[in-house]
C-alpha cells in the first residue's frame, strides 16, 4: 500500500532523504518546487516502507488505506502529479 502526502505538508523536506527509492518530489532544486503547495509520492514506485511517515513532523503522510476520510482524494492528487510530469 503506497504512502500518500496530504495538504498539511509544509515542504520541510525531512521525508526526502529517508525515501529509499528517491520517490518524493519535487525537490528544492527541481523546476516547479516553489509553485507547488506540497510534496508528492509516486504510488507506482512507493515501497510502503513507512520511513517518510516516521519523520513527518506535521503528520502529513499516511498509508493510502489509512487516509482520513476527508483526505482520500490525496491518493489521486499524488498520482496525478506524476502523470502530469510525463
Amino acid at each position: 500500500m503506497p504512502s500518500v502526502i496530504i495538504d498539511t505538508c509544509v515542504k520541510d523536506m525531512k521525508c526526502v532523504p529517508v525515501c529509499q527509492r528517491k520517490n518524493i518530489h519535487p525537490r528544492e532544486d527541481e523546476p516547479g518546487f516553489a509553485e507547488v503547495k506540497q510534496l508528492y509520492i509516486n504510488p507506482k514506485r512507493c515501497l510502503a516502507c513507512g520511513s517518510c511517515i516516521a519523520v513527518c513532523e506535521t503528520h502529513s503522510i499516511f498509508p493510502a488505506a489509512a487516509l482520513p476520510p476527508d483526505k482520500v482524494q490525496f491518493a489521486e492528487i499524488n498520482a496525478a502529479y506524476y502523470r502530469k510530469k510525463k
